[in-house]
């Protein structure tokens, strides 16, 4: 019996060429290159913003829990707003913290002893808890405008590459 010993040969000596990510990469022409690099950095930032919100959204959520905690204590709310004072930790105690700001400029105007309140109080105190939503708001939906953009763009870029390639 004779036995048959098959040609071991490696592929690259057969003609046949490196498909590697690594090979393709080196090969490929300045737009890919420049096309794979802007996807890397797009990538990674996007993946720090994820990050970034996700452990920043889980710090509020215990922070504010700890505010509502103190809110519906049954204490003083005056008490309260001395013990946050200017030094607001979120969104929930900022807006606490604007609304009762107003609330003592607007009693200290209409004379704490008579206890009248102007009738526009409600009114300013809605619109100044009102900004500062807002101004919260703005604050936690930063860098949301770049992930929309990279997510709305992503599909444009891989039809780019198929056309391309």
């Amino acid at each position: 019996m004779e036995q048959t010993v098959l040609n071991a040969t490696p592929l690259m000596a057969t003609g046949a060429e490196d498909l590697s990510i690594w090979s393709l990469a080196v090969r490929a022409d300045i737009v890919v290159k420049v096309v794979m690099l802007l996807l890397v950095f797009a990538s990674v930032w996007c993946w720090a913003i994820i990050f970034e919100k996700w452990y920043r959204l889980r710090k509020l959520q215990g922070r504010a829990r700890q505010f509502e905690e103190a809110f519906w204590s049954g204490g003083s709310l005056e008490d309260l707003y001395d013990r946050i004072g200017d030094e607001v930790r979120e969104p929930m105690a900022a807006m606490f913290s604007a609304a009762m700001r107003e609330w003592r400029h607007a009693m200290e105007r209409s004379g704490t002893g008579s206890g009248q309140i102007r009738a526009g109080l409600q009114q300013r105190v809605e619109r100044v808890m009102e900004v500062t939503q807002t101004r919260e708001m703005s604050r936690l939906e930063r860098r949301m405008i770049f992930l929309a953009s990279v997510g709305s763009t992503a599909p444009f870029i891989g039809l780019f590459g198929t056309v391309w390639g």
